[in-house]
C-alpha cells in the first residue's frame, strides 16, 4: 500500500480526521484536495468559497454550536452524553489554536425567559451554547490547523479524486483526476458541500444505500440590529422552530448574525444569498435565514434540483439575488430602487437587484415565511416591520444520506464517509467531529497506542 489512510476533503471534516490520525502516530496520511491551497483561495472567487483547503468554513463567520440537537446527526451514532464529551473535546482543539473564549447560550434565567416567550408566540427556542470565531479569524485557526499538520501528514491541493476504488467489498483506494492510482488501507471521504454529487454518484457506483434528505429554502432577513438585541446579547444565535398554521410545515431560522452583513454564494451556476458576521468589524444590521423544509416522495428524488430550480428562477429575474421590502411583498407590489433607497434599514448587500420575491417562491413557501415573520415579531417587536429587507433565494443542499454503521463505515470495508457530504453533519463543530470519530476507527485498527 502507498499510504495506510487516505483523506478526501480538507474540510474541517477531512482535517480533524487528518489531525487525529497525526496525533496518534499513525505512519503514513495523505490529505487530498480538489481546491486551492488556504493561502491562495480568495472570497470573491465564487469556487473557493466552497472549495479549497478549510473547506466552505474559511469563509463562514465560524459558528461553533456546542449542542446535541443542532448541526447535525451524530446523535443517531452516539449516546447523548458521548456526542457531547466528543463536541466539547472537539471544541478545545479549535481554542488550542485560537478560537476565542467566550461561549454564548450558558443557562441562566434570562435564557428561560426567552424560551417561555418563545413559547407563548407558537415558536420553540432549542437551548445551545456557541464559540463564534468570526469571518476574519477563520482563516488564521485554519492556518494554524494546517501548521499542526506540516511534517505529519502529505498534503495534496489543487488534486482531484475521480473515482474510489475497492474490490471484494473492500477499500483499496483512489484513482486521480490524472489517472493515477494511490492506494491504501483505508479511505475516509470528506467532500463537503461541494462535493455533495460527487459523493453521490459515488454512492451509487458502489452500491451504497442512501436516504434523500430534504432541502431547505427561503429568504434571508435583514432588519436593524437593535430590533433582535434582547436575543442575540443572551444567545448570539438563536434556533427557533414553528410549524406554521396554514400547511404545517416545518419552518426554521438559521445563521443568525448580530450586527453582520448579507453575502451571495455560487451553486452550480446559481448565486444565492447567505449571511456572516465579524468578531471586531460591525454593521448596524443583524441577519438571519428563514427556511422551509421540503420532502418529496415518490417518484421525485431529487430535491437539490428543485433548490436550484428555485436559486435559478430568482436569477432569471433578478439577474442574481433579489432584495424586497416586508411593506412591498405585503402590499402585492415589487419593490425598486426608489423604495429600498427610502427603507429605513440600510441593505448590507447593495447590489442585489429590487424586486418582486412572489414571482419566485411557490404560494406554500412564500405563506409558512410570512407565517413565521408574524410569530416573531411577537417576540421581537419590529421583525414585522414594513422596512424589515428580504433577500431571495437562500438554499441549503444537504447530501443524500449514506448508510453509515456506528463508525461512519460504510459497507465497504474500511471506507468511512464523514461531514456534510456523507449528509451527517450540517456545521463546523458536528463535522470536526465526525472526523475524529471516524480516525479513531482507524486508528483501533492500526492497533496504534491509545
Amino acid at each position: 500500500m502507498d499510504y495506510d489512510v487516505i483523506v478526501v476533503g480538507a474540510g474541517p471534516a477531512g482535517i480533524f480526521a487528518a489531525l487525529t490520525l497525526a496525533d496518534y502516530g499513525s505512519p503514513s496520511v495523505l490529505l487530498i484536495e480538489q481546491g486551492k491551497d488556504l493561502s491562495k483561495r480568495r472570497r470573491k472567487s465564487g469556487k473557493d468559497m466552497l472549495c479549497g483547503w478549510g473547506g466552505a468554513g474559511a469563509f463562514s463567520d465560524g459558528k461553533l454550536i456546542i449542542s446535541t440537537e443542532v448541526g447535525g446527526f451524530l446523535q443517531d451514532f452516539l449516546s447523548r452524553t458521548s456526542l457531547l464529551e466528543l463536541l466539547k473535546s472537539t471544541d478545545d482543539i479549535y481554542v488550542a489554536h485560537g478560537a476565542p473564549a467566550h461561549v454564548y447560550g450558558e443557562s441562566t434565567a434570562e435564557l428561560e425567559d426567552l424560551s417561555d416567550r418563545a413559547r407563548t408566540a407558537d415558536l420553540e427556542l432549542i437551548p445551545m451554547r456557541i464559540r463564534h470565531i468570526g469571518t476574519e479569524n477563520c482563516r488564521s485557526i485554519l492556518n494554524r490547523l494546517r501548521e499542526s499538520l506540516n511534517g505529519r501528514v502529505e498534503m495534496r491541493t489543487n488534486c482531484r479524486v475521480q473515482n474510489l476504488l475497492a474490490e471484494k467489498d473492500h477499500i483499496t483506494g483512489v484513482r486521480l483526476e490524472n489517472g493515477e492510482v494511490i492506494h491504501s488501507r483505508f479511505v475516509v471521504v470528506a467532500p463537503g458541500r461541494s462535493g455533495a454529487n460527487w459523493m453521490r454518484d459515488e454512492a451509487a457506483s458502489l452500491g451504497l444505500h442512501t436516504y434523500v434528505r430534504p432541502v431547505d429554502i427561503g429568504v434571508r432577513v435583514e432588519l436593524p440590529a437593535a430590533v433582535m438585541k434582547q436575543i442575540t446579547d443572551r444567545v448570539y444565535e438563536s434556533k427557533l422552530i414553528y410549524y406554521s398554521k396554514t400547511f404545517d410545515d416545518k419552518v426554521r431560522t438559521f445563521c443568525m448574525n448580530p450586527h453582520g452583513e448579507v453575502v451571495t454564494e455560487k451553486n452550480d451556476g446559481s448565486i444565492t444569498v447567505n449571511g456572516h458576521s465579524y468578531a471586531r468589524k460591525k454593521s448596524e444590521n443583524t441577519n438571519f435565514a428563514i427556511l422551509v423544509s421540503s420532502n418529496f416522495t415518490q417518484p421525485f428524488d431529487d430535491p437539490i434540483a428543485y433548490g436550484l430550480y428555485i436559486a435559478r428562477l430568482a436569477n432569471l429575474l433578478g439577474g442574481g439575488p433579489i432584495i424586497q421590502r416586508l411593506g412591498d411583498l405585503l402590499a402585492g407590489r415589487r419593490s425598486t430602487r426608489q423604495r429600498i433607497d427610502r427603507c429605513l434599514t440600510r441593505p448590507t448587500l447593495p447590489e442585489a437587484t429590487p424586486g418582486d420575491l412572489s414571482y419566485v417562491f411557490p404560494y406554500r413557501h412564500l405563506k409558512n415565511i410570512i407565517e413565521m415573520l408574524e410569530a416573531l415579531e411577537n417576540l421581537a417587536p419590529g421583525v414585522y416591520s414594513r422596512h424589515t429587507l428580504l433577500y431571495g433565494v437562500e438554499v441549503k443542499f444537504y447530501s443524500n444520506r449514506i448508510q453509515l454503521s456506528a463508525e461512519l463505515e460504510t459497507k465497504i470495508t474500511n471506507l468511512f464517509a464523514i461531514g456534510d457530504g456523507a449528509g451527517i453533519t450540517r456545521g463546523l463543530l458536528q463535522a470536526s467531529a465526525s472526523g475524529v470519530m471516524a480516525a479513531r476507527a482507524i486508528v483501533k485498527r492500526l492497533k496504534l497506542p491509545s
